[in-house]
């Protein structure tokens, strides 16, 4: 087989490490829990919301994903919005997920923090019987103080067994990872695996990406592309076998650019980068979709989306056995596929 397809594409077994469950919320569903839990949108329509999904920047997208949280109030809402993900992932044969969610953009609103992670977990744990082997990242806001994020730290103790892993998002303007040492070695003390982003095309992108590999000590780093721009940097990430989560469609929005060409410089070098899906419902496409737009627009091998799918499985947070599990499936896919 020489050419990409969208149907080996949706068949591929693959990992997402990079999807965040409130950028999950598709039109659809926020109108709905609008209407159940008698919230005032400013829109009736489902056309009106899609007509706001439109952004020049980080911050413009931040205005109206943070906005369209507030439809989410019960433990049931969490789940049937974390549910309606897990089936997307089934359709795109997304065998094992890392989800990201935002706990201070819900405590925030008075949001109890047993509300959305009993919610958000006990999908997670039905997620298995759609065959998606699905985990929690609990995320710090990063325009938050620190202290916000110690306090997170602590409510999470009470939970610790429901989630995977601690990252770093929202506005990255001024918002160093540095800022964050302090919650981060106490979430690594405490066992939590750690990611953090680092979004293309800041200020001080390369200096971000360097504190985060050499002072927090990061197990991954979160979009992460400018790293091109230092090859001392890339060196290591290299020599440690970090991984890198890409995000197409989003870096289209937020940059104009897919940033293509940096992530297959990166893959021919290499680098264990991975292909994702960010905020799906606000960027126009689910992981395959992502995938589909990097093999159109910067004409992909079949080597190279089977490449970006095994990465994304190497780079996960699971066992060395569990890992040569779903690595066997795509050689077992890719054989079945070409007979």
């Amino acid at each position: 087989m020489k050419e990409v397809t969208s149907n080996f594409v949706f068949g591929l077994p693959k990992a997402e490490l990079h999807v965040h469950l409130e950028g999950t919320l598709e039109p659809e569903l926020k109108l709905s829990l609008a209407q159940k839990n008698q919230i005032n949108i400013g829109f009736e329509t489902i056309q009106d919301i899609r007509k706001t999904y439109n952004y020049n920047s980080l911050s413009s997208f931040l205005d109206v994903y943070y906005s369209g949280m507030s439809v989410l109030q019960t433990e049931g809402d969490f789940y049937r919005l974390a549910m309606e993900y897990f089936k997307k992932a089934k359709e795109n044969n997304v065998r094992h997920v890392e989800a990201f969610f935002d706990p201070q953009a819900h405590l925030t609103r008075g949001i109890n923090f047993d509300t959305f992670i009993n919610g958000y977990y006990r999908a997670c744990q039905d997620a298995k019987a759609l065959n998606v082997d699905a985990h929690l990242i609990m995320c710090f806001l990063r325009d938050m103080p620190a202290q916000s994020a110690n306090e997170v730290l602590l409510m999470a103790q009470h939970h610790r067994e429901k989630i995977l892993g601690v990252g770093l998002d929202s506005d990255e303007h001024h918002n160093p990872p540095l800022k964050f040492a302090y919650p981060f070695s106490n979430a690594i003390a405490q066992g939590y695996h750690t990611t953090m982003h680092a979004d293309v095309d800041q200020v001080d992108s390369i200096e971000h990406i360097k504190q985060a590999l050499e002072i927090i000590n990061v197990e991954r780093i979160d979009h992460g592309t400018n790293i091109v721009e230092n090859d001392d940097l890339v060196d290591l990430v290299k020599k440690t076998q970090l991984g890198l989560t890409a995000c197409p469609l989003s870096n289209k929005f937020i940059s104009d650019d897919y940033k293509g060409k940096e992530i297959l410089e990166l893959l021919d070098q290499d680098i264990k980068i991975s292909i994702n899906s960010d905020d799906p419902a606000y960027f126009g496409g689910y992981i395959s979709d992502n995938y589909l737009a990097l093999a159109k627009n910067y004409e992909l091998t079949v080597e190279d989306v089977i490449e970006f799918a095994k990465n994304s499985f190497k780079t996960s947070w699971i066992s060395p056995v569990q890992k040569n599990i779903y690595l066997n499936e795509i050689d077992d896919y890719l054989e079945n596929y070409q007979a």
